[in-house]
């Protein structure tokens, strides 16, 4: 059982193979000399789902809801969102219900910032939705749906729209879709009371054709965003105007070190809670970049890399402390957890990977 000042970590898998749903892992952090030396202690399958690819919580209530990258559910085409509770002393899942996601392959979700409802990005059909959480937790069925229509440049992996990733602003007003089919990323005016999606003026924002828009994640004081772009391996740079929810690019970088050139694609994004440091995960360079964030402009400047140890790091997570983060490597079945320097943002690798099969998402959850 853990800890109670413990921090819990969440990681979610593709299932068929070895993966069977959620894993849970536990960090002490309970005190300062355990915490020195932390490690991550599995505490087994908490619950078995298909294909929970990724998930994001409800630190609050303690709730947990997860895609299921899945192309069918009860006989429709169509993937589906899970709700779980949290135990309170265990951290284990209980199920409390599913909902369909309204379209095939869901790969993005997130709550949106009034806890009231959840936002999906269906990756194979191209479409988005909004689903509606009760008092108790419980999803409804979706107040909002759209399906995006369209192509780009690439005829392998662009021939149609694929929605990659659902982003709140800071404010929680605006949602922006990655979709890496369209090379855009669509805006969306959101009113959390009602669940519902408007088209934002503009509709969209054009990334560089081919470049395959697939995350984006803003600095916590809303000035500025920043997308991760899955197929050029780039991280462009945005300003923000928070009141009409546009975006105007000002930096384009690469997200991989100059003397690497072999195959790679661009997997996650996010922003240290201080806002200082941005991170992006590298599949091919098997990588997670360091870049630091000017403060006044905005912009990038490349810092270091840090080797996962594995290979195909689809997913990293960042604790809420800022202390830690966790990545996962899809295809070498283990976590590795590292620790970030207070000063400079650097990562530090904490012994051993941990071992889960096929990991392609992880979150922490700190103690209540």
């Amino acid at each position: 059982m853990p800890a109670m000042t413990d921090t819990l970590v969440y990681v979610g898998t593709y299932t068929g193979g070895r993966g069977k749903g959620i894993y849970l892992f536990r960090l002490p952090t309970g005190n300062a000399a355990a915490s020195q030396h932390a490690a991550l202690v599995p505490l087994g399958l908490v619950a078995e789902t298909p294909s929970p690819s990724f998930f994001d919580i409800d630190a609050k209530r303690r709730l947990l809801f997860a895609v299921n990258e899945i192309n069918e559910f009860h006989g429709e085409k169509t993937g589906a969102v899970s709700a779980f509770s949290i135990d309170a002393d265990t951290g284990k899942l209980t199920l409390l219900n599913q909902r369909p996601s309204r379209g095939t392959g869901p790969c993005h979700i997130v709550l949106d910032k009034e806890r009231r409802n959840v936002l999906v990005a269906n990756y194979g059909s191209g479409s988005v939705a909004s689903l509606p959480v009760g008092s108790d937790g419980r999803l409804g069925a979706a107040t909002a749906f759209v399906q995006h229509t369209g192509s780009s440049v690439n005829p392998e992996r662009q021939r149609g729209p694929h929605a990659h990733c659902m982003t709140l602003d800071p404010a929680n007003r605006f949602v922006f879709a990655c979709d890496l089919g369209l090379d855009q990323v669509l805006t969306y005016r959101f009113d959390p009371s009602r669940g519902t999606l408007a088209a934002g003026d503009p509709p969209f924002t054009a990334i560089k054709p081919g470049a395959g828009p697939r995350h984006m994640a803003f600095r916590p004081d809303g000035r500025f965003a920043y997308v991760l772009n899955e197929m050029n391996s780039t991280i462009a740079a945005f300003a923000y105007d928070a009141s009409a929810g546009r975006l105007k690019e000002i930096q384009t970088v690469s997200s991989l070190p100059g003397y690497f050139t072999g195959a790679n694609s661009g997997a996650e994004i996010d922003v240290h809670p201080s806002g200082k440091w941005l991170y992006a995960s590298n599949r091919g360079h098997n990588s997670v970049v360091l870049f630091a964030i000017d403060s006044a402009a905005g912009t990038l400047t490349y810092a270091e890399e840090q080797s996962t140890g594995g290979s195909k790091p689809r997913h990293f997570g960042i604790d809420p402390s800022g202390k830690y983060l966790g990545v996962g490597n899809q295809d070498s079945d283990t976590v590795l957890l590292c620790r970030i320097d207070a000063n400079s943002g650097r990562l530090t690798p904490m012994g051993a990977p941990a071992s889960v099969p096929s990991p392609a998402c992880v979150k922490f959850l700190a103690p209540a």
